[in-house]
């Protein structure tokens, strides 16, 4: 599966969450303390960006009805969510943040 640089770390310097579209794809890109992350940017709920949304405790909390997902595996963390988002591997080459996408050239 290809890499695709997504963003820049000087990108998330002052906001910890960025939506970019990538390989066909929207995807929420974050730093977090112990790394950076990538899941589908939206909500499986309510088809809100999730970039446009807030982090609370590790998770991204969406900003049209307030559910949360753990930042980490994509897991819905209670209601009114319940359907996990897509999560993307994601490298750091020098100052480039990549992610794999599987299926995209």
């Amino acid at each position: 599966m290809p890499w695709h640089h997504i963003a820049d770390i000087t990108d998330l310097a002052e906001k910890p969450v960025i939506g970019r579209e990538c390989a066909g794809r929207w995807i929420a890109v974050y730093r977090l303390d112990d790394g950076y992350f990538a899941t589908q940017d939206l909500c499986t709920h309510s088809f809100a960006r999730l970039s446009n949304g807030e982090i609370v405790d590790g998770h991204i909390e969406c900003p049209a009805h307030f559910g949360l997902f753990d930042i980490r595996t994509g897991k819905a963390a209670g209601s009114p969510v319940s359907c996990d988002l897509d999560t993307y591997p994601i490298r750091v080459v020098e100052d480039r943040i990549e992610v794999e996408i599987e299926g995209a050239t």
